[in-house]
Protein backbone atom coordinates (compact mmCIF):
# COMPACT_ATOMS: atom_id res chain seq x y z
CA UNK A 1 0.00 0.00 0.00
CA UNK A 2 1.20 3.79 -0.70
CA UNK A 3 2.92 4.93 2.43
CA UNK A 4 0.93 7.49 4.65
CA UNK A 5 1.71 11.32 4.35
CA UNK A 6 5.01 12.34 6.80
CA UNK A 7 7.40 15.28 7.58
CA UNK A 8 8.45 16.58 4.54
CA UNK A 9 12.58 16.20 5.79
CA UNK A 10 15.64 17.06 4.58
CA UNK A 11 15.70 12.98 3.79
CA UNK A 12 13.04 12.98 2.09
CA UNK A 13 13.68 16.05 -0.20
CA UNK A 14 16.83 14.38 -0.76
CA UNK A 15 15.40 11.32 -1.29
CA UNK A 16 12.50 12.87 -3.82
CA UNK A 17 14.85 14.93 -5.62
CA UNK A 18 17.95 12.05 -6.93
CA UNK A 19 15.92 11.09 -9.74
CA UNK A 20 16.78 14.32 -11.21
CA UNK A 21 20.22 12.96 -11.50
CA UNK A 22 18.64 11.00 -13.88
CA UNK A 23 16.26 13.49 -15.42
CA UNK A 24 19.21 16.61 -15.35
CA UNK A 25 22.79 14.15 -15.92
CA UNK A 26 21.19 12.03 -18.54
CA UNK A 27 19.42 14.47 -20.87
CA UNK A 28 22.61 17.19 -20.38
CA UNK A 29 24.75 14.60 -21.77
CA UNK A 30 22.42 13.93 -24.44
CA UNK A 31 21.91 17.37 -25.59
CA UNK A 32 25.53 18.52 -25.28
CA UNK A 33 27.47 15.13 -26.27
CA UNK A 34 24.71 12.62 -28.44
CA UNK A 35 24.66 14.67 -31.69
CA UNK A 36 28.77 15.02 -31.56
CA UNK A 37 29.30 11.38 -30.64
CA UNK A 38 26.94 10.31 -33.38
CA UNK A 39 28.78 12.62 -36.46
CA UNK A 40 32.31 12.37 -35.03
CA UNK A 41 32.45 8.50 -33.69
CA UNK A 42 29.15 6.74 -35.07
CA UNK A 43 29.67 7.66 -39.01
CA UNK A 44 26.75 9.33 -39.25
CA UNK A 45 25.60 12.60 -41.15
CA UNK A 46 23.85 15.58 -39.04
CA UNK A 47 20.79 14.59 -40.84
CA UNK A 48 20.86 11.39 -39.83
CA UNK A 49 22.14 11.84 -36.43
CA UNK A 50 19.06 14.49 -35.70
CA UNK A 51 16.51 12.00 -37.23
CA UNK A 52 17.33 9.73 -34.80
CA UNK A 53 16.99 11.76 -31.67
CA UNK A 54 14.10 13.29 -33.55
CA UNK A 55 12.05 10.12 -34.11
CA UNK A 56 12.92 8.68 -31.07
CA UNK A 57 11.41 11.59 -28.97
CA UNK A 58 8.16 12.12 -31.32
CA UNK A 59 7.44 7.91 -30.15
CA UNK A 60 8.06 8.84 -26.81
CA UNK A 61 5.94 12.04 -27.08
CA UNK A 62 3.14 9.68 -27.82
CA UNK A 63 3.95 7.21 -25.81
CA UNK A 64 4.40 9.55 -22.76
CA UNK A 65 0.63 10.84 -23.01
CA UNK A 66 -0.35 7.29 -21.90
CA UNK A 67 2.05 7.31 -18.71
CA UNK A 68 0.36 9.88 -16.84
CA UNK A 69 -3.46 8.68 -17.00
CA UNK A 70 -2.22 5.19 -16.62
CA UNK A 71 -0.42 6.26 -13.40
CA UNK A 72 -3.47 8.25 -12.52
CA UNK A 73 -5.40 4.98 -12.76
CA UNK A 74 -2.86 2.27 -11.52
CA UNK A 75 -4.68 1.99 -8.22
CA UNK A 76 -7.31 -0.21 -10.18
CA UNK A 77 -4.50 -3.19 -10.44
CA UNK A 78 -2.93 -4.66 -7.38
CA UNK A 79 0.63 -3.71 -8.09
CA UNK A 80 -0.76 0.09 -7.89
CA UNK A 81 -2.20 -0.73 -4.32
CA UNK A 82 0.61 -2.53 -3.30
CA UNK A 83 3.62 -0.44 -4.50
CA UNK A 84 1.68 2.74 -5.17
CA UNK A 85 0.90 4.29 -8.44
CA UNK A 86 3.33 6.97 -9.26
CA UNK A 87 6.04 4.87 -7.11
CA UNK A 88 5.53 1.26 -9.14
CA UNK A 89 7.45 2.83 -11.84
CA UNK A 90 10.08 3.88 -10.22
CA UNK A 91 10.79 0.62 -8.85
CA UNK A 92 10.52 -0.92 -12.17
CA UNK A 93 12.22 1.92 -13.82
CA UNK A 94 15.18 1.71 -11.38
CA UNK A 95 16.97 -1.57 -13.12
CA UNK A 96 15.67 -0.21 -16.61
CA UNK A 97 18.18 2.54 -16.44
CA UNK A 98 21.05 0.53 -17.01
CA UNK A 99 20.05 0.33 -20.79
CA UNK A 100 21.13 4.27 -20.98
CA UNK A 101 25.09 2.08 -21.24
CA UNK A 102 24.15 0.92 -24.63
CA UNK A 103 24.10 4.52 -26.49
CA UNK A 104 27.26 5.15 -26.74
CA UNK A 105 28.41 2.20 -28.58
CA UNK A 106 30.60 3.36 -31.55
CA UNK A 107 30.80 1.57 -35.21
CA UNK A 108 26.90 0.31 -34.74
CA UNK A 109 24.20 0.83 -37.28
CA UNK A 110 21.84 3.74 -37.46
CA UNK A 111 18.70 1.00 -36.63
CA UNK A 112 21.20 0.15 -33.40
CA UNK A 113 21.15 3.46 -32.49
CA UNK A 114 17.69 4.88 -33.09
CA UNK A 115 15.87 1.65 -31.11
CA UNK A 116 18.54 2.09 -28.85
CA UNK A 117 17.69 5.44 -27.66
CA UNK A 118 14.14 4.99 -28.22
CA UNK A 119 13.80 2.22 -25.61
CA UNK A 120 15.97 4.72 -23.52
CA UNK A 121 13.42 7.80 -23.89
CA UNK A 122 10.19 5.52 -23.62
CA UNK A 123 12.10 3.96 -19.86
CA UNK A 124 12.82 7.62 -18.97
CA UNK A 125 9.31 9.04 -19.47
CA UNK A 126 7.85 6.04 -17.78
CA UNK A 127 10.04 6.90 -14.57
CA UNK A 128 10.00 10.94 -14.79
CA UNK A 129 6.00 11.61 -15.38
CA UNK A 130 4.96 9.51 -12.26
CA UNK A 131 7.78 10.79 -10.17
CA UNK A 132 7.11 14.51 -11.10
CA UNK A 133 3.54 14.39 -9.58
CA UNK A 134 4.97 13.05 -6.12
CA UNK A 135 5.08 16.40 -4.84
CA UNK A 136 0.85 17.12 -5.05
CA UNK A 137 0.79 13.84 -3.88
CA UNK A 138 2.88 14.38 -0.70
CA UNK A 139 1.84 17.61 0.40
CA UNK A 140 -0.51 20.92 -0.57
CA UNK A 141 1.74 23.16 1.54
CA UNK A 142 3.60 25.76 -0.84
CA UNK A 143 6.52 25.90 1.30
CA UNK A 144 6.87 21.93 1.79
CA UNK A 145 6.44 21.79 -1.97
CA UNK A 146 9.36 24.45 -2.69
CA UNK A 147 11.37 22.38 -0.20
CA UNK A 148 11.10 19.27 -2.26
CA UNK A 149 11.70 21.46 -5.43
CA UNK A 150 14.20 22.80 -3.95
CA UNK A 151 16.25 19.64 -3.84
CA UNK A 152 15.28 18.16 -7.03
CA UNK A 153 17.19 21.29 -8.55
CA UNK A 154 19.96 20.93 -6.36
CA UNK A 155 20.15 17.22 -7.23
CA UNK A 156 19.62 18.21 -11.07
CA UNK A 157 22.36 20.74 -10.56
CA UNK A 158 25.06 18.24 -9.07
CA UNK A 159 24.06 15.80 -12.03
CA UNK A 160 24.60 18.52 -14.69
CA UNK A 161 27.80 19.35 -13.34
CA UNK A 162 28.84 15.39 -13.45
CA UNK A 163 27.07 15.53 -16.90
CA UNK A 164 29.73 17.89 -18.19
CA UNK A 165 33.03 17.56 -15.28
CA UNK A 166 33.17 13.80 -15.46
CA UNK A 167 33.41 13.54 -19.48
CA UNK A 168 36.23 16.52 -19.62
CA UNK A 169 38.36 14.60 -17.24
CA UNK A 170 37.87 11.58 -19.45
CA UNK A 171 39.05 13.12 -22.69
CA UNK A 172 42.31 14.00 -20.60
CA UNK A 173 42.72 11.26 -19.57
CA UNK A 174 41.94 8.99 -22.45
CA UNK A 175 43.00 11.56 -25.48
CA UNK A 176 40.18 13.40 -27.55
CA UNK A 177 39.74 11.11 -30.39
CA UNK A 178 38.70 8.19 -27.81
CA UNK A 179 35.08 7.03 -28.16
CA UNK A 180 35.83 4.66 -25.15
CA UNK A 181 35.14 7.79 -23.53
CA UNK A 182 32.01 8.33 -24.04
CA UNK A 183 31.39 4.28 -23.18
CA UNK A 184 32.89 4.86 -19.83
CA UNK A 185 30.66 7.85 -18.98
CA UNK A 186 27.64 5.93 -20.10
CA UNK A 187 28.79 3.24 -17.74
CA UNK A 188 29.01 4.86 -14.66
CA UNK A 189 26.00 7.17 -15.17
CA UNK A 190 23.71 4.05 -16.02
CA UNK A 191 24.41 2.27 -12.31
CA UNK A 192 24.36 6.07 -10.92
CA UNK A 193 21.02 6.68 -12.10
CA UNK A 194 19.25 2.83 -11.43
CA UNK A 195 20.47 3.58 -7.57
CA UNK A 196 18.73 7.17 -7.23
CA UNK A 197 15.73 6.09 -8.75
CA UNK A 198 16.10 3.05 -6.68
CA UNK A 199 16.53 5.55 -3.79
CA UNK A 200 13.52 8.08 -5.00
CA UNK A 201 10.94 4.92 -4.28
CA UNK A 202 12.22 4.11 -0.75
CA UNK A 203 12.01 7.50 0.57
CA UNK A 204 8.55 8.97 -0.77
CA UNK A 205 4.43 8.25 -0.75
CA UNK A 206 1.31 9.21 -1.97
CA UNK A 207 -1.94 10.60 -1.24
CA UNK A 208 -4.50 7.70 0.25
CA UNK A 209 -7.49 7.34 -2.69
CA UNK A 210 -10.42 8.59 -1.53
CA UNK A 211 -12.66 5.69 -0.21
CA UNK A 212 -15.11 7.03 -2.66
CA UNK A 213 -13.32 6.38 -5.86
CA UNK A 214 -12.06 3.26 -4.30
CA UNK A 215 -15.69 2.16 -3.95
CA UNK A 216 -16.42 3.44 -7.46
CA UNK A 217 -13.47 1.44 -8.67
CA UNK A 218 -15.19 -2.02 -6.58
CA UNK A 219 -18.35 -0.94 -8.17
CA UNK A 220 -17.60 -1.02 -11.52
CA UNK A 221 -14.44 -3.73 -11.64
CA UNK A 222 -16.82 -6.67 -12.34
CA UNK A 223 -18.65 -5.22 -14.99
CA UNK A 224 -18.11 -6.46 -18.62
CA UNK A 225 -16.46 -3.28 -20.49
CA UNK A 226 -17.43 -3.29 -24.36
CA UNK A 227 -15.35 -2.52 -26.83
CA UNK A 228 -17.40 0.88 -27.80
CA UNK A 229 -16.48 1.94 -24.20
CA UNK A 230 -13.23 1.39 -24.69
CA UNK A 231 -13.58 3.47 -27.30
CA UNK A 232 -15.30 6.45 -25.33
CA UNK A 233 -12.46 6.25 -22.84
CA UNK A 234 -10.00 6.81 -25.36
CA UNK A 235 -11.92 9.50 -26.46
CA UNK A 236 -12.69 10.88 -23.22
CA UNK A 237 -8.84 10.80 -22.31
CA UNK A 238 -7.97 13.03 -25.37
CA UNK A 239 -10.99 15.15 -24.22
CA UNK A 240 -8.89 15.31 -21.37
CA UNK A 241 -5.78 16.47 -22.99
CA UNK A 242 -7.32 19.35 -24.77
CA UNK A 243 -8.98 20.46 -21.47
CA UNK A 244 -5.76 21.19 -19.77
CA UNK A 245 -5.50 23.99 -22.40
CA UNK A 246 -8.69 25.76 -20.84
CA UNK A 247 -6.47 26.63 -17.73
CA UNK A 248 -5.16 29.78 -18.75
CA UNK A 249 -2.10 29.34 -15.94
CA UNK A 250 -1.13 26.17 -17.50
CA UNK A 251 -0.80 27.62 -21.05
CA UNK A 252 1.04 30.31 -20.03
CA UNK A 253 3.80 27.87 -17.84
CA UNK A 254 3.23 25.55 -21.08
CA UNK A 255 5.04 28.32 -23.30
CA UNK A 256 7.29 29.42 -21.18
CA UNK A 257 8.95 26.01 -20.20
CA UNK A 258 8.72 24.81 -24.09
CA UNK A 259 10.22 27.57 -24.95
CA UNK A 260 12.98 28.59 -22.85
CA UNK A 261 14.15 24.34 -22.79
CA UNK A 262 13.98 24.15 -26.16
CA UNK A 263 16.04 27.27 -26.46
CA UNK A 264 18.46 25.67 -23.81
CA UNK A 265 18.52 22.32 -25.78
CA UNK A 266 19.76 24.07 -28.99
CA UNK A 267 22.39 25.54 -27.57
CA UNK A 268 23.72 22.53 -26.10
CA UNK A 269 23.57 21.26 -29.65
CA UNK A 270 25.86 23.53 -30.98
CA UNK A 271 27.86 24.74 -28.13
CA UNK A 272 30.28 21.81 -28.60
CA UNK A 273 30.26 22.20 -32.52
CA UNK A 274 31.06 26.20 -31.89
CA UNK A 275 34.09 25.61 -29.37
CA UNK A 276 35.37 22.67 -31.77
CA UNK A 277 35.23 24.62 -35.00
CA UNK A 278 33.72 27.92 -34.80
CA UNK A 279 37.07 29.02 -32.24
CA UNK A 280 39.13 26.03 -32.75
CA UNK A 281 39.21 25.06 -29.63
CA UNK A 282 38.73 21.02 -28.54
CA UNK A 283 35.78 18.90 -26.99
CA UNK A 284 37.58 19.09 -23.88
CA UNK A 285 37.29 23.33 -23.40
CA UNK A 286 33.63 22.66 -24.29
CA UNK A 287 33.28 20.08 -21.47
CA UNK A 288 34.98 22.04 -18.87
CA UNK A 289 32.91 25.39 -19.78
CA UNK A 290 29.76 23.10 -19.49
CA UNK A 291 31.12 22.00 -16.40
CA UNK A 292 30.53 25.79 -15.51
CA UNK A 293 26.99 24.39 -14.25
CA UNK A 294 28.62 23.70 -11.10
CA UNK A 295 27.47 26.85 -9.91
CA UNK A 296 23.73 25.25 -9.91
CA UNK A 297 23.95 23.42 -6.80
CA UNK A 298 24.44 26.05 -4.74
CA UNK A 299 22.24 28.52 -6.64
CA UNK A 300 19.29 25.71 -6.47
CA UNK A 301 18.92 26.42 -2.64
CA UNK A 302 19.56 30.45 -3.68
CA UNK A 303 16.81 29.97 -5.69
CA UNK A 304 14.24 27.86 -3.71
CA UNK A 305 14.17 31.13 -1.13
CA UNK A 306 13.94 33.56 -4.13
CA UNK A 307 11.71 31.95 -5.73
CA UNK A 308 9.24 32.15 -2.41
CA UNK A 309 10.03 35.93 -2.13
CA UNK A 310 9.72 37.11 -5.97
CA UNK A 311 7.63 34.51 -7.66
CA UNK A 312 8.26 32.02 -10.76
CA UNK A 313 7.54 34.68 -12.94
CA UNK A 314 10.41 37.34 -11.67
CA UNK A 315 13.02 34.81 -11.71
CA UNK A 316 12.81 33.06 -14.92
CA UNK A 317 12.82 36.66 -16.39
CA UNK A 318 16.25 37.02 -14.72
CA UNK A 319 16.95 33.83 -16.05
CA UNK A 320 16.02 34.29 -19.79
CA UNK A 321 17.85 38.06 -19.81
CA UNK A 322 21.10 36.62 -18.63
CA UNK A 323 21.02 33.50 -21.24
CA UNK A 324 19.94 36.26 -23.67
CA UNK A 325 22.88 38.44 -23.15
CA UNK A 326 25.36 35.94 -22.70
CA UNK A 327 24.41 33.37 -26.13
CA UNK A 328 25.06 37.40 -27.76
CA UNK A 329 28.26 37.49 -25.54
CA UNK A 330 29.45 34.34 -27.05
CA UNK A 331 28.37 35.34 -30.41
CA UNK A 332 30.90 38.31 -29.81
CA UNK A 333 33.75 36.59 -29.04
CA UNK A 334 33.85 34.56 -32.11
CA UNK A 335 33.84 37.90 -33.87
CA UNK A 336 36.07 39.77 -32.15
CA UNK A 337 38.62 36.33 -31.37
CA UNK A 338 39.62 38.59 -28.08
CA UNK A 339 43.75 37.98 -27.19
CA UNK A 340 42.27 36.48 -23.97
CA UNK A 341 39.98 33.72 -25.34
CA UNK A 342 39.74 31.35 -22.64
CA UNK A 343 39.20 33.76 -19.68
CA UNK A 344 36.60 35.42 -21.80
CA UNK A 345 35.12 32.16 -22.57
CA UNK A 346 34.77 31.34 -19.06
CA UNK A 347 33.22 34.68 -17.90
CA UNK A 348 30.84 34.04 -20.01
CA UNK A 349 29.98 30.54 -19.43
CA UNK A 350 29.54 31.32 -15.50
CA UNK A 351 26.62 33.61 -16.03
CA UNK A 352 25.43 31.95 -19.02
CA UNK A 353 25.04 29.07 -16.31
CA UNK A 354 23.85 30.62 -13.78
CA UNK A 355 20.79 31.87 -15.74
CA UNK A 356 20.32 28.28 -17.09
CA UNK A 357 20.27 26.82 -13.62
CA UNK A 358 17.27 29.23 -12.94
CA UNK A 359 15.56 28.50 -16.67
CA UNK A 360 15.58 24.46 -15.17
CA UNK A 361 14.42 25.91 -11.61
CA UNK A 362 10.99 27.80 -12.44
CA UNK A 363 9.20 25.31 -14.34
CA UNK A 364 9.03 22.39 -12.14
CA UNK A 365 8.60 24.86 -9.30
CA UNK A 366 5.83 26.12 -10.30
CA UNK A 367 4.25 22.85 -11.68
CA UNK A 368 3.29 21.31 -8.81
CA UNK A 369 0.82 24.54 -8.25
CA UNK A 370 -1.30 24.30 -11.72
CA UNK A 371 -3.26 20.94 -10.65
CA UNK A 372 -4.46 23.01 -7.80
CA UNK A 373 -6.03 25.44 -10.33
CA UNK A 374 -7.24 23.22 -12.29
CA UNK A 375 -9.31 21.50 -9.34
CA UNK A 376 -10.76 24.57 -8.85
CA UNK A 377 -12.36 24.62 -12.68
CA UNK A 378 -12.86 20.54 -12.71
CA UNK A 379 -13.23 19.43 -9.19
CA UNK A 380 -10.51 16.81 -10.18
CA UNK A 381 -7.18 16.03 -9.06
CA UNK A 382 -5.31 14.87 -12.55
CA UNK A 383 -1.30 15.68 -11.69
CA UNK A 384 -0.64 12.75 -14.34
CA UNK A 385 -2.82 14.43 -16.97
CA UNK A 386 -0.61 17.80 -17.05
CA UNK A 387 2.80 15.76 -16.42
CA UNK A 388 1.73 13.65 -19.79
CA UNK A 389 1.14 16.90 -21.59
CA UNK A 390 4.14 18.91 -20.36
CA UNK A 391 6.22 15.93 -21.53
CA UNK A 392 4.47 15.45 -25.05
CA UNK A 393 5.38 18.69 -26.03
CA UNK A 394 8.50 18.77 -24.44
CA UNK A 395 9.64 15.59 -25.76
CA UNK A 396 7.96 17.06 -29.12
CA UNK A 397 9.53 20.37 -29.29
CA UNK A 398 13.01 18.84 -28.81
CA UNK A 399 12.30 16.13 -30.88
CA UNK A 400 11.75 19.37 -34.07
CA UNK A 401 14.34 21.57 -33.11
CA UNK A 402 16.73 18.76 -33.06
CA UNK A 403 16.11 17.74 -36.13
CA UNK A 404 16.09 21.24 -37.33
CA UNK A 405 19.41 21.55 -36.14
CA UNK A 406 21.04 18.39 -37.74
CA UNK A 407 18.92 19.91 -40.69
CA UNK A 408 20.53 23.18 -40.69
CA UNK A 409 23.67 22.43 -40.22
CA UNK A 410 24.16 19.92 -43.06
CA UNK A 411 22.74 22.67 -45.41
CA UNK A 412 24.76 24.88 -43.70
CA UNK A 413 27.73 22.76 -45.42
CA UNK A 414 28.45 20.59 -42.28
CA UNK A 415 30.73 17.58 -43.03
CA UNK A 416 31.00 14.24 -40.76
CA UNK A 417 34.24 13.24 -39.61
CA UNK A 418 36.45 16.35 -40.98
CA UNK A 419 38.49 18.09 -38.11
CA UNK A 420 37.41 21.56 -39.84
CA UNK A 421 34.98 22.97 -41.71
CA UNK A 422 33.66 25.36 -44.02
CA UNK A 423 33.13 28.72 -43.44
CA UNK A 424 29.60 28.64 -44.23
CA UNK A 425 28.94 25.69 -41.56
CA UNK A 426 30.43 27.49 -39.01
CA UNK A 427 28.31 30.83 -39.48
CA UNK A 428 25.39 28.48 -39.67
CA UNK A 429 26.35 27.38 -36.08
CA UNK A 430 26.76 30.92 -35.26
CA UNK A 431 23.38 31.67 -36.57
CA UNK A 432 21.63 29.03 -34.89
CA UNK A 433 22.81 30.75 -31.19
CA UNK A 434 21.76 33.73 -32.10
CA UNK A 435 17.99 33.56 -34.14
CA UNK A 436 17.11 29.84 -32.52
CA UNK A 437 17.95 30.20 -29.08
CA UNK A 438 17.95 33.96 -28.70
CA UNK A 439 14.16 34.06 -30.62
CA UNK A 440 13.31 31.48 -28.29
CA UNK A 441 14.22 33.02 -25.45
CA UNK A 442 12.49 36.01 -25.91
CA UNK A 443 9.17 34.40 -26.49
CA UNK A 444 9.60 32.81 -22.54
CA UNK A 445 10.29 36.29 -21.53
CA UNK A 446 7.35 38.13 -22.71
CA UNK A 447 5.36 35.42 -21.36
CA UNK A 448 6.78 35.47 -18.23
CA UNK A 449 5.67 39.12 -17.72
CA UNK A 450 2.17 37.58 -18.22
CA UNK A 451 2.51 35.14 -15.64
CA UNK A 452 0.81 35.76 -12.48
CA UNK A 453 1.18 32.70 -10.15
CA UNK A 454 3.10 33.01 -7.12
CA UNK A 455 3.07 31.78 -3.35
CA UNK A 456 0.48 34.77 -2.73
CA UNK A 457 -2.31 34.37 -5.21
CA UNK A 458 -1.68 30.42 -4.78
CA UNK A 459 -2.66 30.44 -1.22
CA UNK A 460 -5.73 32.57 -1.94
CA UNK A 461 -6.79 29.78 -4.16
CA UNK A 462 -6.18 27.00 -2.13
CA UNK A 463 -7.66 28.28 0.36
CA UNK A 464 -10.72 29.01 -1.90
CA UNK A 465 -10.78 25.34 -2.64
CA UNK A 466 -10.59 24.09 0.79
CA UNK A 467 -13.72 26.64 1.48
CA UNK A 468 -15.63 25.14 -0.70
CA UNK A 469 -14.98 21.70 -0.33
CA UNK A 470 -16.46 22.94 3.38
CA UNK A 471 -19.18 23.70 2.11
CA UNK A 472 -18.94 27.51 1.59
CA UNK A 473 -20.91 29.48 -0.42
CA UNK A 474 -19.72 30.77 -3.99
CA UNK A 475 -21.97 34.09 -2.60
CA UNK A 476 -19.44 34.87 0.27
CA UNK A 477 -16.02 34.91 -1.76
CA UNK A 478 -14.47 38.19 -1.13
CA UNK A 479 -13.97 40.55 -4.12
CA UNK A 480 -10.07 39.54 -3.82
CA UNK A 481 -10.18 35.97 -4.02
CA UNK A 482 -12.40 36.00 -7.08
CA UNK A 483 -10.25 38.56 -8.83
CA UNK A 484 -7.38 36.06 -7.86
CA UNK A 485 -9.35 32.92 -9.06
CA UNK A 486 -10.41 34.32 -11.97
CA UNK A 487 -6.81 35.57 -12.93
CA UNK A 488 -5.46 32.30 -12.57
CA UNK A 489 -8.19 30.00 -14.23
CA UNK A 490 -9.10 32.47 -16.79
CA UNK A 491 -12.66 31.73 -16.19
CA UNK A 492 -15.22 33.86 -14.50
CA UNK A 493 -16.16 32.98 -10.79
CA UNK A 494 -19.65 31.79 -11.40
CA UNK A 495 -19.23 29.06 -13.95
CA UNK A 496 -16.74 27.61 -11.61
CA UNK A 497 -16.55 24.51 -9.26
CA UNK A 498 -20.17 23.80 -10.51
CA UNK A 499 -21.30 20.13 -10.70
CA UNK A 500 -23.00 20.34 -14.44
CA UNK A 501 -19.76 20.64 -15.97
CA UNK A 502 -18.77 17.81 -17.78
CA UNK A 503 -15.66 15.54 -16.18
CA UNK A 504 -12.51 16.94 -17.33
CA UNK A 505 -13.75 19.38 -19.85
CA UNK A 506 -15.60 22.22 -17.99
CA UNK A 507 -17.41 24.06 -20.21
CA UNK A 508 -17.45 27.58 -18.28
CA UNK A 509 -17.58 30.97 -20.07
CA UNK A 510 -13.80 32.59 -20.21
CA UNK A 511 -12.65 35.72 -19.15
CA UNK A 512 -12.57 38.08 -21.83
CA UNK A 513 -8.90 39.39 -21.64
CA UNK A 514 -5.33 38.73 -23.47
CA UNK A 515 -5.06 34.89 -23.77
CA UNK A 516 -2.21 32.78 -25.12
Amino acid sequence: MPRKNKEITLRTSVGFGLTDMMGGGAFTIIGAWLLFFFTTYAGLSPVQAASIIAIARIVDAVVSLFVGPISDNFFKFKLGRKYGRRRFFLLIGSPLMLVYVLLWVDGMSFYYYLFTYLAFEIIAAMVLIPWETLPSEMTTDFNKRTKLSTARMFISGLGTFLATFIPGQLFGMLGQDSSTAFLINGAIFAVIFAVCVYISYRTTWEREVPPEVMQQFADQKNEKISFADRLKVIAQTMVDYASTFKVKSFRKHLLMYISSMTAKDAFNAVFVFYCVYALNSSSEVAANLLSLSIIGIPGAIIYGFVIIKIGPANLAKISYSTMILCVFGYAAVYFLNPSNLILTLVIISFFYQIGRSMLEFVPWNAFPFIPDIDEMITKQRREGIFASVMTFFRKSSVALATFLVGAILEGGGFVQNASTQPDSAVHTIIGIMLVGVVGLLLVALITAFTFKLNKETHGILVDEVNRLKDNGSKEDVDPKTKEVVETLTGYKYEDLWNDQQPVGYPQAEKIKEETI
